[in-house]
């Protein structure tokens, strides 16, 4: 691991000095164990943060999902007849990526699973 060198008089810890919580100068078996325990635990905290961020995703398209027709018939009703072209005719695109990012989240999802 690459030292910085100090400068202005401060000096720099390396990460193996952080690491020897006991200052022996050695970097111990349960110094290691502390270190792979907050390793982990970060990782999991990180893969939570990653799926629920996910869901969060998908429910966000789907309930675009169930909006989409309701803008129609509201655009209809107010009598934009070009918005509701307009609209009507990306539906089909719009329904397909949708639904398309919805799919690849629940296989991945299962998937991670086996």
């Amino acid at each position: 691991m690459q030292e910085l060198t100090p400068t202005c008089g401060e000096t720099r810890m390396t990460e193996f000095e952080k690491a020897d919580t006991n200052g022996s100068g050695v970097v111990e078996k349960s110094e290691w164990d502390a270190l792979d325990y907050e390793d982990r635990r970060r990782r999991l905290d990180d893969e939570d943060s990653k799926r629920d961020q996910q869901r969060k995703m998908v429910w966000f398209a789907l309930s675009g999902m169930l909006l989409y027709p309701f803008s129609i018939m509201i655009t209809a009703l107010v009598g934009l007849d070009e918005a509701v072209s307009a609209l009507s005719s990306i539906a089909g695109v719009y329904f397909v990526s949708v639904a398309g990012i919805v799919g690849v989240f629940f296989g991945v999802t299962n998937m991670g699973k086996k």
